[in-house]
């Protein structure tokens, strides 16, 4: 068990990491579009910022954050042999992390515990997406009053 908790404790630190460091990207690039001096009309600049937050830095960037992580997990099932013989582990990653939970594919007995760390992780990482988004459209409606 303690192994178990250890892998699922190192992908998950694996992905906090890579998504503080997107998320502190997100607010950097956000931050400089809500300072910009360009815009004429506080609506115009609020809205400007709100489609380039939530089309441009949530589709590619978060959508990328998220997939890297899953490629973790995925990787992580490959390594110690998480995943049953013959099924795919990036499929059984993105089913966990998703929480989709088809349960088509379980892992192996001796690596059960990974299976809910994987979704515990990925609602916690996707928590933190909206979060993010939600703080940067906050402080750009503060900004418009």
């Amino acid at each position: 068990m303690l192994r178990q908790l250890l892998v699922g404790t190192a992908a998950s630190v694996c992905n906090i990491a890579i998504h503080a460091l997107v998320m502190a990207t997100v607010v950097e690039v956000s931050s400089r579009i809500v300072d910009a001096k360009h815009t004429v009309r506080q609506s115009l600049r609020s809205t400007t910022v709100m489609i380039a937050i939530v089309s441009i830095a949530t589709v590619p960037v978060l959508m990328a954050a998220h997939f890297s992580e899953v490629m973790v997990w995925s990787l992580a099932y490959a390594i110690v042999g998480a995943a049953p013989a013959g099924a795919d582990p990036v499929y059984f990653a993105f089913v966990n992390y998703t929480t989709l939970g088809y349960g088509d594919v379980t892992p192996v007995e001796r690596w059960r515990l990974l299976g809910p760390k994987t979704p515990m992780n990925g609602v916690l990482m996707f928590g933190w997406s909206t979060a993010v988004i939600f703080e940067v459209l906050r402080r750009t409606a503060r900004r418009g009053d």
